[in-house]
């Protein structure tokens, strides 16, 4: 029996919008109805007849391994990458605007190369296999880092060559391979479906289970980069940059290891063979088999017979594509995200601070608002919306972050204008002005900066990786991961040529442009997807 073509039904799930209504334990109450696919292997997961509430199940410890892994490889990257901009600038005597390109160039080298991890995971080694093998070469490059920032080859002139060769090609790389497959590899070891509780009428929502997997995949993200942001740069102030780089690789070696711990229980999905080339003959076969009244132009793929693709995959590449869509709005987020990296460094650079302060870890604040605020966010915040029946959609959850982070820059523009409206040193253009000179203003007025866009992250950036898992074919997943990764490399390439007008006094124009974009870009985003999240609360779970 084949299906029908209506748009809607393309994306429905067992429940309607019409049929859902909240409890007051937090909970969404189902309705039920049929639906048939052409296909005989698609097998859809439906609610049980007596649900009243989903809720999120407990993570298993091998998810939990994964996790781990990612948090020691985040203390690795951010304890590192943190050091660069003041690395660059007073080890290598880089200027303000060289030290944010290269700095952009390194964001750009490790985003860059997720297309290339996803695509060697899903056409020929697996997720687990090609997470080694790109752990490896990051590892080799912590490495040569460490080794390249010694005094015995900075003296020598090796110490640029050794930051790029390092940096951008094997911790680039390794960087990419790893980001492009873990996030999804910790999405598979949540068994997908319904599973009930001791409570009557009470089940465990896989849906839910990884949309919390994703917010505790994130915090450990920022929980290793809250204790790299710490340790490393105190190491580098007090004995050398060599030992500081050191520390990361101690600590994602260990990573490595707690990852290959959990092998033989891990969910291992094998790879699915020259997966791009069956979305070309998909898609070329629905542009063949078009016909007059269809929603979308996949729709002519559906139902085929003899090829090597079934409705499910059809459904899934359309919701892909869309979720294609939505992360073309990123870049410009990002890019603004990313001054915390570099122009909010340089912005307290010239604020006064205490000794024993290096104004790099600020971004700990960020890190740490995270640590704090998920799991509030996960235990209180989301329930209590659920309960009050206004449970948020992924639009809606990104739109909010991407409203956050323009109130930010627009606090970040107005304190960029204090600064050089404050003396002694004003706009640092004057002649005479000394090397680190700094206005009397505190630093401490960054950390509305810092935990401003914390917050914004929770709602745009953990929504977003849950976003690729879920809207992608199950031979796709790390490959639309990657295309949203990407977008982060979409920002380091802007922010390379905002870096142009990095220095003082050009900066705060660029603070006050990149509000004003955003804030446009985030008006756009709403009224072109707004539509979505019914769409998305009614789709269909998948047993494959």
């Amino acid at each position: 029996m084949t299906r029908s073509l209506d748009r809607e039904a393309l994306i429905a799930s067992p429940r309607r919008a019409s049929d859902s209504s909240s409890d007051e334990s937090g909970g969404a109450s189902y309705g039920r109805y049929s639906f048939e696919y052409a296909d005989d292997d698609v097998s859809v997961i439906l609610p049980p007849d007596d649900i009243v509430r989903a809720v999120p199940g407990k993570l298993s410890i091998w998810t939990l391994l994964v996790v781990i892994m990612e948090l020691c490889e985040r203390l690795a990257h951010y304890g590192g990458s943190l050091m660069f901009t003041i690395y660059l600038q007073k080890i290598l005597y880089q200027s303000k605007p060289q030290a944010i390109a290269l700095n952009r160039v390194s964001s750009f080298m490790s985003y860059g190369t997720t297309i290339l991890g996803a695509v060697i995971a899903d056409q020929w080694l697996g997720k687990f296999k090609t997470i080694l093998v790109f752990a490896s070469l990051y590892f080799a490059g912590l490495l040569l880092l460490a080794i390249s920032s010694t005094d015995y080859y900075i003296t020598r002139g090796f110490g640029l060559a050794g930051f790029c060769i390092s940096v951008y090609a094997f911790i680039g790389f390794g960087t990419g391979g790893i980001k492009a497959n873990v996030s999804s590899f910790m999405a598979e070891q949540i068994p997908l479906g319904y599973k009930p509780t001791k409570t009557p009428g009470v089940y465990e929502d896989s849906k839910l289970t990884i949309e919390r997997g994703f917010r505790y995949f994130y915090w450990s993200i920022n929980l290793g980069a809250f204790i790299g942001q710490l340790v490393c740069p105190q190491v580098a102030k007090h004995k050398s940059y060599s030992l500081a780089f050191m520390v990361p690789a101690v600590v994602f070696f260990v990573g490595i290891v707690v990852f290959i711990a959990g092998s033989k229980r891990y969910i291992k999905k094998k790879p699915q063979g020259t997966v791009l080339t069956k979305v070309w003959r998909c898609m070329r076969y629905a542009r063949k088999n078009k016909k007059e009244g269809q929603s979308h132009w996949l729709d002519g793929a559906l139902g085929a017979q003899s090829v090597e693709w079934n409705d499910e995959f059809v459904i899934g590449l359309q919701r892909g594509l869309r979720a294609c869509k939505i992360f073309l709005f990123y870049p410009v987020y990002f890019a603004l995200c990313g001054s915390m990296g570099d122009n909010f460094i340089n912005q307290g650079l010239t604020m006064k601070r205490p000794d024993w302060l290096s104004v790099d870890q600020l971004n700990a604040i960020n890190c740490l608002v995270l640590v704090i605020a998920i799991p509030i966010f996960d235990n209180f915040v989301f329930p209590l919306l659920r309960r009050m029946g206004l449970r948020m959609g992924p639009i809606a959850r990104i739109t909010t972050g991407f409203s956050i982070v323009v109130c930010a820059f627009v606090y970040v523009t107005i304190l960029q204008k204090v600064i050089y409206t404050t003396g002694p040193y004003y706009d640092f253009t004057a002649p005479g002005t000394p090397e680190g000179a700094t206005n009397d203003i505190s630093v401490w007025f960054q950390i509305v900066s810092y935990a401003a866009v914390a917050i914004a992250e929770i709602f745009a950036s953990v929504t977003a990786l849950e976003l690729a898992f879920s809207q992608a074919p199950t031979e796709l997943k790390s490959v639309l991961t990657a295309v949203y990764l990407s977008t982060i490399c979409g920002g380091s390439l802007i922010g390379m040529v905002l870096a142009i007008w990095g220095g003082d006094p050009q900066v705060l124009y660029v603070f006050a442009a990149e509000t004003a974009v955003l804030a446009i870009v985030t008006a756009v985003f709403y009224f072109c997807f707004q539509h979505y999240d019914d769409i998305v609360t009614k789709q269909d779970q998948f047993k494959s």
